[in-house]
């Protein structure tokens, strides 16, 4: 605990380009929680080198997802917002982490298991042991509370079976973490393909909605998502595109799916594709704008860039600290 609030903390991977999805679902709602929680915010560019990047397009992509994170809303004067690879913490205490847990538990990792397949000519031993280094991240900071999708709910199991085993060995040392189950995002489907998530690595261009895309593109992405032959604006799982889209709708408007469906009751679906075009531009549009003016603002981004490292690497140290006192190592002559 913090200031006397509790701690969260999350991550995005600075990979490929964030979606709506990923505003909508998860960004959005980062800025709601720094109210109430002393937050820390990492682009977390360690889990990124799992599979190969191109070093130039990483370091570009990791500076554009922190700028994305100050532009959507996050003040990195009350959030902590930093690189994850600019605090050496994270890595020296997956590996002490790494010898408290089970090769077993790893290997039930249904995750690794999904990458595994996808990367055959690349299953290295970081693709296996993510989810220790994803344990050092919460675990770095005393982590109350951290929000997970579904499929990283399993990782925040292992999390806490490992904070705990250390525990039981070594004495209170770790927080067990929480999921947060506070206000769901909306889970954004792809236009395309409303059966999956709206997704950065999604092989179709016009099946996701980029934060950067320009008012032209949202439009046209828009006319061309998936609807039916059913000529009618229902919220039905019968319907997956339209319901995709009233949720689109309705996440961007502040709308309930009720509310909507009677404003396009009788609507065709180009009309309707039309106000959902013109609701996410009104929503990306002063993002976008602000991210233009803070890549102008070198020296800003710098500094926070400086400053919030210093501040994670403060809170991380206190706890690495601890762990490293509590397993044996010996003392560090100041």
């Amino acid at each position: 605990m913090i200031n006397d609030k509790k701690v969260l903390f999350s991550g995005m991977q600075a990979t490929g380009n964030l979606t709506l999805g990923n505003y909508l679902g998860a960004l959005k709602n980062w800025v709601a929680l720094s109210d109430e929680y002393e937050c820390f915010y990492s682009v977390v560019d360690l889990h990124s080198i799992t599979v190969r990047q191109d070093p130039a397009v990483l370091r570009k992509r990791a500076r554009a997802l922190l700028t994305l994170y100050i532009a959507a809303g996050l003040d990195p004067e009350k959030n902590c917002i930093y690189y994850q690879s600019h605090v050496s913490g994270h890595a020296e205490l997956s590996w002490i982490l790494s010898c408290f847990t089970y090769m077993g538990e790893l290997n039930r990792m249904t995750q690794f298991k999904d990458k595994a397949a996808k990367h055959a000519d690349n299953i290295n031993a970081g693709l296996f042991t993510y989810p220790v280094l994803m344990a050092a991240d919460i675990l770095l900071f005393q982590s109350d509370v951290v929000p997970v999708g579904i499929d990283q709910m399993q990782h925040l199991e292992l999390t806490r079976d490992v904070a705990q085993r250390f525990n039981a060995i070594y004495g209170d040392v770790f927080t067990i973490p929480e999921a947060y189950i506070g206000k769901t995002g909306a889970k954004i489907m792809s236009l395309q393909d409303p059966a999956k998530k709206m997704s950065k690595s999604d092989e179709n261009p016009n099946g996701s909605i980029y934060l950067m895309d320009d008012p032209d593109t949202i439009m046209r992405k828009c006319k061309r998502a998936v609807t039916d032959s059913m000529a009618q604006i229902v919220y039905s799982d019968e319907q997956p595109g339209v319901k995709n889209l009233l949720n689109i709708y309705c996440a961007c408007s502040g709308k309930t799916p009720d509310e909507a469906v009677k404003e396009f009751d009788g609507k065709g679906y180009g009309e309707f594709k039309m106000a959902v075009g013109e609701e996410v531009v009104s929503v990306l549009k002063p993002i976008q704008d602000r991210v233009k003016e803070l890549e102008k603002d070198k020296v800003y981004i710098d500094n926070v860039i400086k400053n919030n490292a210093e501040k994670a690497s403060y809170y991380a140290n206190k706890t690495l600290r601890k762990v490293q006192k509590k397993v044996g190592f010996p003392e560090r002559i100041r």
